[in-house]
């Protein structure tokens, strides 16, 4: 039997978005130094940011009344399968296009080579965003999946990262395995930086409800310091399992719209080369039970191998190619390896609840989530109810349900609201 959770976070959301955003920018001076008619390129990621397309297109309204000529661009690395049709259709997907923006999107694959910082690690640009009077670029400011340090997921990230293509992305995942990957974030933004040609970024911060809770503007001097005092106030909103330890996690569903390993590593508790609960902060989680993988992966099955089981159903969707292509520009090849796979729910729980070293069913602990980013309403079985008592922020919002298998041995789609 299951019993529905419901997690009481602190509720941030925004209640006036694009006048937050609208605000951010006015107050910032950002574009003071530009003349009308300065062509900015705006660059835009493929992770799934609440509002996203309502945050770029004030974004662009912001920047086309002060009389200047806006332009999109994906900034994404591997994402899309690596090739400028496939990152043009993520953008539109999150309802990014020209038609909606009031603006060019452009999704081109040449890059520029701008020299190599002080640490050695050669700079990548695309063509186009670096041939335009100024560049900005909109991200999501969070903690990192597969690393941690002072400076994480953010503006400087997509900037070090996302603006080289797969190019830049490479070398900076390369480089990442012997300089550490917020080292070369730190390297690479800062030579970005230093060139004059970045006009600042706008850091958007979520809550643990996956709400858009602040929005902050960042000129380009100073722009590093002040996202680390962001990333480590948005740290301290993050959200988690709710109980120290779970024998087996069902997640209904993984996809690089929800994070950049397809599930968010600090949430689950994996590494992204397989270790098995390297966070110390994180709740222990011994198994993990994959059931399917979302349309918005486009196919990237990178985060699959780093479950213990998956349900055949994943592999339907997978395209090996966008995985390898993923797997081997960030240097992360486990993450897309097959794990074992049955054609049943049932089949996948049997296995895994006869490996977890409780010889009686009932003992075993299990979760049950939508993904890593929707964590206000989890599912925990009954024998955690002594758990859930001695947490505040818990609430047992339901009677206990027993999972409904169906005739073939498979459960529907998570059943908690």
């Amino acid at each position: 039997m299951f019993l529905p959770v419901r997690q009481h976070f602190p509720h941030r959301k925004l209640d006036d978005i694009p006048a937050a955003v609208d605000g951010e920018l006015a107050s910032s001076g950002l574009g003071s130094r530009l003349s009308p008619g300065a062509r900015i390129a705006i660059g835009v990621g493929s992770r799934g940011i609440s509002n996203l397309a309502e945050i770029v297109h004030t974004v662009v309204d912001f920047f086309n009344s002060r009389g200047f000529r806006p332009f999109l661009f994906p900034a994404m690395g591997s994402h899309g399968a690596a090739n400028a049709a496939g990152q043009a259709s993520v953008l539109a997907h999150y309802g990014i296009e020209e038609s909606t923006m009031g603006c060019p999107v452009v999704s081109r694959f040449d890059v520029i080579s701008l020299g190599k910082t002080d640490a050695g690690i050669e700079v990548f640009a695309g063509k186009d965003a670096w041939s335009s009077d100024a560049i900005f670029v909109i991200n999501r400011v969070k903690w990192h999946t597969s690393f941690a340090g002072a400076l994480e997921s953010g503006v400087s990230k997509m900037m070090a990262l996302g603006l080289g293509k797969i190019e830049g992305a490479k070398c900076c995942h390369g480089h990442a395995r012997t300089l550490g990957m917020e080292a070369v974030i730190r390297s690479v933004a800062g030579h970005l930086l230093a060139s004059g040609k970045i006009l600042g970024g706008l850091a958007i911060l979520e809550d643990a409800y996956h709400d858009t809770a602040q929005v902050t503007a960042l000129a380009a001097d100073g722009l590093i310091e002040r996202e680390v005092e962001l990333l480590c106030l948005v740290k301290s909103w993050m959200g988690k399992l709710p109980v120290p330890a779970l024998d087996v996690l069902i997640v209904d569903q993984i996809g690089k719209n929800i994070s950049g390993t397809g599930m968010d590593l600090k949430v689950v508790n994996r590494g992204v080369h397989g270790q098995y609960n390297p966070w110390p902060d994180t709740p222990r989680v011994e198994r993990i039970f994959i059931r399917s993988l979302s349309e918005l992966s486009y196919g990237n099955g990178v985060g699959t191998g780093l479950a213990d089981v998956i349900h055949d159903r994943v592999l339907t969707r997978i395209d090996v190619n966008a995985g390898r292509i993923n797997a081997t520009t960030s240097g992360s090849l486990a993450a897309v390896r097959t794990p074992l796979h049955f054609p049943s729910d049932r089949e996948c729980l049997d296995l895994l609840s006869a490996t977890v070293g409780k010889f009686d069913a009932a003992d075993v602990t299990m979760g049950w989530i939508r993904n890593t980013l929707d964590l206000g309403v989890v599912a925990l079985s009954e024998n955690l109810a002594g758990e859930i008592g001695k947490n505040p922020m818990l609430e047992i919002s339901g009677p206990p349900f027993a999972p409904a298998f169906d005739g073939n041995g498979n459960l529907g789609l998570f059943p908690c609201d």
